[in-house]
């Protein structure tokens, strides 16, 4: 169950809007790093860059696994996750209160995955929230790289199963809570950049704009070593 609900984090610094992450593989040995549980969930990239990500981050995968034992090498499902697009699904009877919730959105778990997706490739939308108010944007999910051997049925109902398990909420979510938690560690792990005047994450200099000067950007800061006692805990949750 552990392995299912808690996520461990580990957090680097890099460039700002740079989609690639540097140091997926690292040389140095840290024990909460843990094992590759057969899947990956990436978000914050574009399309363009698909299978440069791919491509990068997968032989960083590999290599991280073969560090830690000998032999070692577990299947691996990648897939990326988009939020920030302009798809909207609706139901056929805006009326018809069995095919939508009681914001008038369609139901939770709605999947699509012909007609408006790729004609070749493996990716499919699912709206897996109840919407409160306004239109429910469904998540856009691109399965890039598979060896587990999925069926579409089986992985769309994984990803919508999963997404019941975000802890902060006692309902589903749109995205599934990996992606969250990520971006919950990294905007916590920004508080604790060292940087000297300026940080990737957002800060400005002090009366800057005030005497009309534009705001610059320093290089990245590093990011100081988690204490043993929070290493295995959900700290930003």
């Amino acid at each position: 169950m552990q392995e299912l609900f808690q996520r461990i984090d580990q957090v680097s610094a890099q460039g700002h809007r740079k989609e690639i992450i540097d140091d997926l593989y690292t040389e140095v040995q840290d024990d909460v790093r843990g094992k590759v549980h057969r899947g990956m969930v990436r978000d914050g990239v574009s399309e363009g860059q698909f299978y440069q990500v791919l491509l990068y981050e997968l032989d960083a995968i590999r290599r991280a696994c073969a560090s830690m034992q000998e032999g070692y090498m577990p299947p691996v499902t990648f897939i990326v996750v988009q939020k920030r697009h302009h798809t909207r699904l609706f139901a056929n009877n805006h009326n018809d209160r069995s095919s939508t919730d009681r914001s008038g959105n369609i139901l939770p778990g709605t999947v699509v995955d012909t007609k408006i997706c790729h004609p070749t490739e493996f990716d499919f939308y699912l709206c897996s929230h109840a919407g409160i108010q306004g239109t429910s944007r469904p998540a856009h999910y691109h399965v890039l790289w598979d060896e587990n051997k999925f069926s579409a049925d089986g992985l769309q109902s994984l990803t919508n199963n999963l997404c019941y398990t975000y802890a902060r909420c006692t309902c589903s979510v749109s995205i599934v809570p990996p992606a969250y938690y990520a971006h919950l560690a990294a905007s916590r792990a920004c508080f604790y950049v060292l940087t000297s005047e300026n940080s990737d994450c957002g800060s400005l200099a002090t009366g800057a704009l005030g005497q009309g000067g534009g705001a610059s950007r320093t290089t990245r800061g590093a990011v100081p070593p988690l204490s043993e006692r929070v290493k295995k805990v959900m700290i930003y949750c």
